[in-house]
């Protein structure tokens, strides 16, 4: 059983939890990830590693609640436990000093995941700017620790009720305009969001890595379940990712797979909903 120590609601439906997971905590990296149970009955969940404290053997983690299993987790409290916590799983983020600027773009609670990639790219020498996209305003997560490991932070919400209006890709756009040398972008987010990144930084020659949380199950390559296509080959998000280079992900086969599911999530959903969480 893994403890969860601290529970905070970011914004509507977004929720941070720490975990007690002293072994995680020791191996994990930025860019891997972990997959847990809220209890037995539950399904494996694949959530993108926020931070973590090695001295402290906590990681944090960073969910929206969109269906079942999301909403037995939000459900649990700090004192209250759950049942697995597997990990650190995949390919770290390729941490280096690059000739010019490091920009990470987080979408949505996408940028959470962004985190520990802009304090190792900082850490490595790097100059780091975030881009941190968002409907509006009152669901911007995470500014104030973003800002603590960037150079530079630029803000995009849908309706224009903080910083550029517009999407991340507009504020990527500000960057090439006034001449910053971009040497990666990172983004991560919705499949919506990265393919738009990747569409747009493909004209511009900047080399785009994003990371991809496709349906997974048990996390270790067996199941295929999270297959998706990168250039002419078949990759496995768990074991070859999550990272790719964006401008070679088929992102239209990718959003399909991801659409697999969503009739029986929300089935389930509204079950749990009429009849109440029914878990201890």
């Amino acid at each position: 059983m893994f403890k969860i120590l601290k529970k905070e609601e970011l914004s509507p439906s977004v929720y941070s939890m720490d975990i007690e997971a002293p072994r995680v905590a020791k191996k994990c990296q930025a860019g891997q990830f972990i997959i847990l149970r809220v209890d037995e009955e539950g399904e494996r969940i694949p959530l993108t590693i926020a931070n973590f404290d090695r001295e402290k053997g906590i990681i944090n983690i960073v969910f929206q609640v969109i269906g079942a299993s999301t909403m037995a987790l939000a459900a649990k409290n700090a004192g209250d436990s759950i049942v697995d916590f597997a990990g650190p799983l995949g390919q770290p983020s390729e941490i280096k000093k690059f000739d010019g600027t490091v920009v990470v773009v987080g979408g949505g609670i996408g940028v959470a995941p962004t985190f520990p990639i802009a304090r190792a790219m900082k850490e490595a020498g790097n100059k780091v700017i975030a881009i941190m996209g968002a409907k509006t305003k009152d669901i911007l997560i995470m500014e104030k620790e973003m800002s603590e490991v960037t150079d530079e932070i630029l803000i995009t919400t849908d309706d224009g009720s903080r910083g550029i209006k517009g999407f991340v890709t507009y504020a990527v756009q500000e960057l090439v305009n006034r001449g910053e040398k971009i040497a990666q972008i990172t983004a991560i987010g919705p499949v919506i969001m990265m393919k738009s990144v990747a569409d747009a930084t493909r004209e511009l020659g900047i080399p785009t890595v994003v990371s991809l949380n496709p349906i997974m199950v048990d996390g270790t390559g067996m199941c295929g379940g999270c297959r998706v296509t990168v250039g002419d080959e078949t990759k496995f998000a768990c074991v070859d990712g999550p990272e790719f280079d964006g401008h070679k992900v088929d992102f239209p086969e990718l959003m399909s797979r991801q659409r697999m599911y969503r009739d029986m999530e929300a089935e389930e959903k509204d079950h749990i909903c009429r009849i109440g969480l029914g878990r201890k």
